[in-house]
């Protein structure tokens, strides 16, 4: 069971990278709804489950992350640089033309694993790692993050298919379920649920956490199940965690906030008195 100062430390990272996030909402904008979803489940990843550092990102036997959700990237950005895969400094150059850190995943940022971004490729590329591993007989974890509105892509659905029928018990993959696609409701577009039964039909393993949780978070992904299984970990998230001004907002998916703004975000993401913003303040551009 996680102790008190680990979870504390988890919490001070996952705090650190959320207002990294929110300073990428400014000069050029990011999807900041769903970059906040995810973050807690990247932290953890980052901090206690991967074998992946700077010095080992180049290693055969490292493990693997891919971000198949790719306009999430500021909450990848941010980690990255909180493990000091590249200097934090470069996120002031976020969206700006002289760097790689912009919208979506890039290569030529150090720890990014696969140029994503276009939506409902990132399993299919995880499964080509995990198969090749698999056929090594090699024990790295492969892990890689879809959004729940990517699931209306059918390449994911296919994926599901061949993985089980693969047996790749080395892969795992991580649903944000944070309950929107763009400005609508997954479920009033095109509905998922009971996808805990569909996912179990397609013959994975298959658990459901709360993404915020980090001892939920440990738990699933460090429980013993079926092991000729893929497994799948659907994390039930908020769009928008950590700043109640704008959480579940069906409008906050991108923004561009101005600098102005930013520091209010800010300040309402430590709790300040009188941070939390009327909807209306921030204008989404």
């Amino acid at each position: 069971k996680m102790n008190k100062s680990e979870l504390e430390k988890l919490e001070k990272i996952s705090l650190d990278c959320r207002e990294e996030i929110i300073r990428m909402s400014a000069r050029g904008g990011c999807f900041i709804g769903a970059s906040l979803s995810c973050m807690d489940v990247i932290t953890y990843l980052y901090a206690k489950f991967l074998n992946i550092s700077k010095i080992n990102f180049n290693d055969e036997k490292r493990d693997y992350f891919l971000l198949s959700k790719g306009h999430d990237v500021p909450s990848l950005y941010a980690i990255l640089s909180k493990f000091e895969f590249f200097n934090s400094q470069r996120l002031k150059n976020h969206c700006l033309s002289q760097d790689s850190i912009y919208w979506h995943p890039n290569t030529d940022i150090p720890g990014i694993e696969f140029h994503s971004g276009s939506l409902g490729h990132g399993l299919s590329v995880a499964m080509g790692i995990s198969y090749y591993h698999k056929i090594k007989k090699m024990e790295n974890k492969i892990v890689v993050m879809i959004g729940d509105g990517e699931m209306n892509e059918g390449s994911v659905w296919e994926g599901m298919l061949v993985a089980s029928a693969k047996e790749l018990s080395n892969l795992t993959v991580i649903i944000d379920r944070n309950e929107f696609q763009a400005n609508l409701k997954t479920e009033d577009l095109i509905p998922l649920e009971p996808i805990e039964k569909k996912l179990k039909a397609f013959g994975w393993n298959v658990s459901r956490i709360n993404g915020h949780d980090f001892s939920e978070i440990e738990l699933a992904l460090n429980r013993k199940q079926n092991n000729s299984k893929p497994n799948i970990i659907i994390s039930d998230t908020i769009r928008g965690k950590g700043l109640p001004s704008i959480e579940r907002d069906p409008t906050r998916w991108f923004v561009n906030f101005t600098e102005a703004e930013v520091n209010m975000l800010i300040e309402e993401l430590h709790g300040r008195k009188n941070a939390k913003l009327d909807s209306e303040v921030l204008l989404v551009r």
